[in-house]
């Protein structure tokens, strides 16, 4: 993640083109990869308790530390910072719940609904990342009309679904945390 940062905040003494499509794509891959590692533990059985949590963790690192650099960079709108930080509570509150699982001997898996708003925020970051490349780098390869209508379309997927995303946070963080409160009580 820090370095797909470090691509999107460069010194213009360090500055080379193509590096916000360069960050776009190691974030695709950081996404796919993430994927992938999942789906071959499952596949060859290699699901452990530490992997369960760490996923989660590099999930949410990953995630909120975009949102918040997309937000810092001026990438996404000042009104943004409500559903940033709706997402970014939801996030720690649910750690917090793991980790209080966790010190009971518990290890609380993602629910289905969890990785569709995984999925959902993932594609949020790159339709934005997609419009800084858009606006930097892919200047010069379209007619201006287009590159506007590009520009507004990608805005707008990625707003939309920042909102989508919001709201599927916090219905999936609150079924979660009706589904999993008792860990938070003395309760065995």
């Amino acid at each position: 993640m820090l370095i797909i940062i470090g691509l999107l905040y460069p010194m213009p003494e360090l500055s080379f083109e193509w590096s916000h499509t360069l960050a776009l794509g190691l974030f695709l891959f950081a996404a796919l990869t993430d994927w992938l590692d999942g789906w071959l533990a499952r596949k060859f059985g290699q699901v452990s308790e530490f992997g369960k949590f760490m996923d989660a963790l590099a999930d949410k690192v990953l995630t909120l530390g975009m949102f918040t650099s997309l937000l810092a960079l001026g990438a996404l709108p000042i009104w943004t910072l409500f559903p940033i930080l709706l997402i970014l509570s939801r996030e720690l509150l649910i750690t917090g719940l793991r980790l209080v699982a966790a010190g009971k001997g518990k290890t609380l898996a993602a629910e289905k609904i969890g990785k569709i708003k995984t999925v959902i925020q993932l594609t949020c970051i790159s339709l934005t990342l997609g419009k800084l490349a858009l606006e930097v780098d892919l200047l010069p390869l379209l007619a201006t009309d287009q590159h506007q209508q590009l520009l507004r379309l990608l805005d707008s997927a990625s707003l939309l679904t920042l909102v989508l995303a919001s709201f599927i946070t916090v219905v999936s963080g609150v079924l979660y945390m009706g589904k999993y409160w008792r860990y938070f009580l003395d309760e065995d």
